[in-house]
């Protein structure tokens, strides 16, 4: 529906000003190119493993007479660190066991002054230092941080021999012997005392971040962000971020299609999979079936270009009208595809919202979906998109419909039947990328009213009127499970404020 001066709500969105940005321009793809390209078919999110150094930090005494001669601690001695380091080795492997996350543990190192800490070879190839703060001084902590990884700080307090930095860790670390917070990069959410399940969402966090940070992102017909100046905020996620985009033209896609269209054999196999995907568990058609098989044959499009740029994210932009006409279909069901596969997805080219939903999805391991919210009210609010993903647990089809996408009244678009009573993670961006806002919710109901195609409504638990006048944005990204603290933790380190409601 257009508003007085004849506008959408969409056609707010702003391509991207090519002065303030380092955007690459991709051309020259053919589909003869992109077809003749061996590629495996990948099922699920794909993440690096994080790469953790874990560092025991201790110091070995010696008796002197009559004076204190050793510091708080239970590790002073060669056999007492060699101890502890067995101990830590094998935590870190039950750690690995449950960790649902990829990470891989360096061998744990013991140093007990800088010289054997610079003696240490594998420093450089670590995303991460855990450091077991047992003994040792400032200078080793502090040489440590300079190297510019995330560091995360335990102590042991009843877990094993008691730690020096159990009780000197704020007031001379973290502090520096002042009432403020000294140390550039750390603070009290760094330092876990004992507990094996706080390393274990930290590194998750990190993990996500890590997989998140430096990575390339295709945009089909440029970068945006809903209702925002040109160029403003792509830049703004380039700097926190360090995403590269890489646009990608109507004009050189709209050639594409046309030639997938006259390959026999991409048609085929487009009309095989989407027969495979309509015959499965829980799917009912209610379009065309001819706007199914062009999803898929765009999605064939999509997936190429991502592996020939190493790529594993897309965004689309005009996809509320420009695409139709050149795929004969929507881009919906297109997106939803891609994100089941494992290539984070989405629609408007809103890159106010896009790394956040990277972001989530790299973290969770799950796919995340991006709606529009509405005005919440009574404990709940309404979220729809028509682009909703249906492996929402990372693994499991949800049962959905096959429908037109609601605006246009064309294409396929899922109503996906979100599970009632899961627990979801939204994450609501700001517009100047500086202080994001949380909310934990439940799922309640896959309504069907007449806005997008894929409806939940979601109960919460603070006042409605509080998160009526702390909502920042438009766009949310939702997802399945808890992950409002690794979302934060991953956050403080781009320099973004996180505020949970509830």
């Amino acid at each position: 529906m257009k508003n007085p001066e004849g506008v959408t709500r969409r056609d707010f969105i702003k391509t991207m000003g090519g002065s303030t940005l380092s955007v690459v321009a991709l051309s020259g793809l053919t589909w003869p190119l992109l077809s003749g390209l061996a590629r495996e078919e990948t099922q699920g999110i794909i993440r690096r493993p994080l790469v953790v150094k874990p560092i025991l930090v201790y110091d070995t005494p010696e008796y002197q007479f009559q004076t204190s001669w050793r510091s708080w601690g239970g590790i002073h001695t060669g056999q007492a660190a060699t101890d502890e380091i067995a101990r830590i080795a094998d935590e870190l492997n039950k750690l690995r066991s449950v960790a649902d996350f990829p990470v891989s543990f360096l061998p744990v190192a013991g140093i007990r002054n800088t010289a054997e800490l610079n003696a240490l070879g594998d420093l450089a190839s670590a995303d991460t230092f855990l450091i077991y703060a047992a003994g040792g001084w400032m200078d080793i902590f502090e040489s440590l941080n300079k190297m510019n990884k995330d560091m995360i700080l335990f102590c042991r307090h009843k877990s094993g021999p008691v730690y020096l930095w159990y009780e000197i860790i704020s007031p001379r670390f973290l502090r520096q012997h002042t009432d403020k917070l000294s140390v550039p990069g750390v603070d009290e959410d760094d330092v876990i005392i004992d507990n094996q399940d706080e390393i274990l969402w930290r590194l998750r966090s990190l993990c996500g971040l890590h997989n998140t940070l430096n990575t390339k992102i295709i945009a089909i017909g440029g970068a945006g962000a809903w209702a925002q100046p040109e160029g403003v905020v792509p830049r703004l996620i380039e700097e926190k971020f360090k995403l590269r985009i890489y646009s990608y033209s109507y004009d050189e896609l709209g050639s594409l299609i046309r030639e997938i269209h006259a390959d026999g054999a991409a048609v085929k196999r487009a009309e095989k999979r989407a027969e495979e995907y309509l015959r499965g568990s829980g799917v009912t058609l209610e379009t065309k079936r001819q706007f199914v098989d062009n999803a898929f044959l765009l999605e064939d499009i999509f997936k190429r270009i991502m592996d020939k740029e190493n790529c594993r994210s897309l965004t689309i932009n005009g996809c509320m009208g420009t695409i139709m006409p050149m795929a004969e279909t929507s881009a919906c069901l297109t997106l939803s595809l891609l994100n089941d596969s494992g290539y984070p997805s989405f629609c408007e080219s809103d890159f106010v919202v896009v790394p956040a939903g990277i972001l989530l999805t790299n973290i969770s391991g799950k796919p995340s979906f991006l709606n529009d919210p509405t005005y919440p009210h009574d404990g709940i609010i309404t979220l729809a998109h028509c682009t909703a993903p249906r492996c929402m647990d990372g693994k499991n089809p949800e049962p959905a419909r096959l429908l037109t996408h609601f605006e246009s009244d064309y294409g396929a678009a899922p109503k996906v039947e979100m599970k009632l009573g899961q627990t979801v993670t939204n994450i609501i961006p700001d517009f100047l990328v500086s202080n994001y806002v949380g909310l934990k919710g439940k799922i309640t109901d896959n309504p069907f009213m007449d806005i997008c195609r894929s409806q939940i409504d979601i109960s919460f638990d603070c006042d409605s009127k509080v998160l009526a006048k702390r909502m920042p944005g438009f766009h949310w990204i939702t997802g399945y499970g808890d992950y409002v603290r690794e979302t934060g933790y991953a956050l403080k380190r781009l320099g973004i404020k996180w505020e949970v409601l509830g």
